[in-house]
């Protein structure tokens, strides 16, 4: 029986230390502060008081700065993908890596059966219109000196036009090879040019290679002066950002570099996932510092405003909302839920929530917070 009292006296012993520290700790609270309505009252002797720092808000000139990241990407414009246009074989290779090309360069000789069929279709179409022109004119002829029938002259017409549709037809089938019926001869290979200026930034011809239309491309010809910054900015603050601003952009390859670009253009559309909408940012990359698919670190700045602006540790957070303490009296605060729209230079803006004049906790708010 003695076992069992010492083990029923040991957990109420230590329940009555535990009660008695809890109850230490609330009086201790107690003496601190009292809270009335919503509004904690810190008593003159209060340790709180010593660790608060406070600040009476006022207007600020600002440029709201808004931070996000971004993907570096060359302009579509300005990429040239280059695929064999059908199933052949590439005979000879007119580029190397790092070429600079213009529109119209020759980059590779390609063999195609597609090709070849469609060159013996154009010129076989081509002779039969110039026959059907010469049949054409002489019926014309008898008919006008009254030896020739009209029945046979219509047929002739409508012969001549046939053909001219025929060969017409076939022109359409060479141009797709992007060559000039006028300037194409039977029997020669098809010469895959370059559509834009630029440099040959990716080049995998293999010479000799059979290679199927739907392949990857052989060749990637880009002008990469100038490329886009695609950053994503969240929705809520896609008002900040207009068309021409200037946008600071930084990359880790060059820590501290700042590489200065503006808005070109603001997407309509917004990612159902991300809550994001993309803007493009044009930059000047003669030096190519910039290389597709980088990630950058977009800085956008807003046109100067004023508003009130407060240190970071002034303003605390509770779920989705944000709020700060506000002085109501001597040595009375209240909890008050603000609305921010982003920071400038390190510094938060308060959209709304705040009038200029009213003193904050600026700095030891955390205090409060078990009094609220």
């Amino acid at each position: 029986m003695k076992t069992v009292v010492v083990f029923a006296v040991i957990p109420f012993a230590l329940y009555s230390c535990k009660n008695e520290s809890k109850d230490k700790d609330d009086q201790e609270n107690t003496k601190n502060y009292t809270v009335s309505n919503g509004i904690i009252t810190l008593v003159e002797k209060s340790s709180i008081k010593s660790r608060l720092s406070l600040l009476k808000t006022s207007e600020q000139s600002f440029n709201l700065k808004l931070t996000t990241a971004g993907t570096v990407k060359s302009i579509p414009n300005n990429l040239a993908e280059i695929r064999v246009p059908f199933t052949g074989r590439i005979l000879k290779s007119f580029v190397r890596l790092g070429q600079s090309v213009q529109p119209g360069s020759p980059i590779f000789e390609f063999s195609s059966p597609d090709y070849s069929t469609a060159q013996k279709e154009y010129f076989d179409s081509k002779q039969e219109l110039k026959q059907a022109e010469l049949t054409k004119r002489r019926q014309q002829d008898l008919f006008q000196h009254g030896v020739g029938v009209k029945s046979i002259l219509e047929e002739a017409n409508t012969e001549y036009e046939i053909k001219r549709s025929a060969m017409l037809n076939a022109a359409a089938a060479l141009k797709i090879f992007n060559v000039n019926p006028e300037k194409a001869s039977l029997g020669k290979p098809l010469v895959i040019t370059s559509p834009i200026a630029g440099e040959v930034v990716i080049n995998k011809m293999v010479i000799g290679n059979y290679s199927k239309e739907d392949a990857e491309p052989v060749a990637i010809v880009a002008e990469l002066s100038k490329v886009w910054v695609v950053a994503q900015v969240k929705e809520k603050d896609i008002r900040f950002i207009h068309k021409l601003d200037n946008v600071e952009v930084n990359v880790d390859a060059f820590p501290d570099k700042k590489i200065i670009g503006k808005v070109y253009h603001i997407n309509d559309i917004v990612n159902e996932e991300t809550r994001s909408i993309e803007v493009l940012i044009e930059c000047d990359n003669k030096n190519r510092d910039l290389k597709p698919g980088m990630y950058a670190t977009v800085h956008l700045t807003d046109a100067p405003s004023s508003a009130i602006l407060l240190p970071s540790k002034a303003v605390l957070q509770e779920n989705d909302d944000e709020f700060v303490f506000v002085e109501v009296g001597k040595n009375k605060y209240q909890k008050r839920k603000i609305v921010t729209q982003g920071t400038s230079y390190g510094k938060i803006v308060v959209k709304s929530g705040l009038k200029a004049g009213e003193t904050i906790v600026s700095n030891g708010g955390i205090y409060l917070l078990e009094a609220k």
